[in-house]
């Protein structure tokens, strides 16, 4: 195009870099301006909302070339010195410098016209990602919200139905022998407020849920001291690590309940932690009736499904719990998650 101009004595088409860029910093703030316009009106609805955008940007860039010529006015450039006399231009080409300008000014509003649309199309693809990342933030935030909410509440449950289980049991002693019983509500409240502080925290170590468990076999002991026997892991042998909260009670009181039920023999309970890796492995074991239908009860038990749950909620697949009848009549429930050193 511009070898063709110069043919014709047209030497004025493309303007200085310094010109452009006094173009642009003229034009910024107006495209400020129509984009703040433009995020107002919005595009809804579409029929009066894209006309509305088509002006905005119309408006734009028939700035162009008006600011264009002030930046070259302002740079010392004057037109007439660059363009050749209409007396020296052969007569076939005064149509083309009479449409010079206009063709000029519709080549300045198609181009920034695409300038502006692409823009505003980058400018909401922003928007939009930084709406959907908030939503994706408040999403987690309300899904780790939920969790916590939620394993707070199968902790909570745990409290009840110890308790529950517990009274039961001291019941039992009042009326013959008083001052067991007395003895066993001492107790009990030792218990309770080893269980409300254990609810409060997400973890706790095992040294002190093994402490909670023995004193929850104590007071079962007291009432089946010639059935139950009770054999738990050496404090000194005890790995000291942490584990969720109240993680070990129900699969105790299961063992308990179960363990004596549908028969009048004697049953040993036992509790084992083993450390494999960086996996820490928790055993309670129990003996149970050959008739027992401890299966169906390990199905149907709140305690148990808690504990399933709590394992999927913290650790997802990396913990797992299972349980089942073993050798011997008896019935185990086992517990494998990962090794938490500094209760995190």
């Amino acid at each position: 195009m511009k070898a063709s101009l110069d043919i014709i004595g047209v030497t004025h088409v493309f303007a200085p870099w310094n010109a452009r860029l006094l173009q642009h910093l003229f034009l910024f703030p107006a495209l400020i301006a129509c984009v703040w316009i433009s995020n107002r009106v919005g595009w809804q609805p579409l029929w009066r909302a894209v006309p509305a955008q088509l002006s905005f940007g119309l408006a734009f860039s028939a700035l162009a070339t008006p600011a264009m010529d002030l930046g070259e006015k302002l740079v010392g450039i004057s037109q007439e010195k660059n363009t050749s006399p209409l007396s020296a231009v052969p007569p076939q080409a005064h149509g083309l410098l009479g449409q010079q300008d206009f063709l000029v000014f519709l080549a300045g509003i198609a181009n920034f016209l695409l300038a502006y649309a692409f823009i505003l199309a980058l400018l909401k693809g922003f928007d939009f990602y930084r709406r959907y990342r908030d939503g994706q933030l408040r999403s987690e935030a309300l899904e780790r919200s939920l969790s916590a909410a939620h394993l707070t509440a199968l902790r909570m449950q745990l409290s009840p139905h110890t308790l529950f289980n517990l009274l039961h049991t001291i019941r039992g002693n009042i009326d013959w022998d008083p001052i067991v019983a007395r003895s066993m509500i001492v107790q009990l409240s030792d218990l309770l407020r080893r269980l409300l502080r254990a609810g409060e925290r997400e973890v706790s170590r095992l040294p002190d849920e093994l402490d909670s468990v023995q004193l929850y076999l104590q007071l079962q002991q007291r009432r089946f001291a010639e059935r139950l026997t009770v054999i738990t892991p050496d404090p000194a042998t005890t790995p000291q690590v942490w584990v969720p909260s109240l993680l070990l009670q129900p699969l105790i009181e299961n063992a308990v309940v179960h363990g004596l039920a549908a028969h009048e023999g004697a049953v040993i309970i036992r509790v084992e932690t083993t450390v494999l890796d960086e996996t820490l492995i928790l055993q309670v074991v129990n003996t149970v009736a050959p008739t027992s239908n401890s299966e169906r009860a390990e199905q149907m038990g709140i305690g148990l499904r808690n504990v399933r749950e709590r394992l999927a909620i913290q650790f997802g697949d990396r913990a797992s719990f299972k349980s089942g009848l073993g050798d011997n009549n008896q019935w185990i429930a086992e517990i494998r998650l990962p090794l938490l050193r500094n209760g995190v």
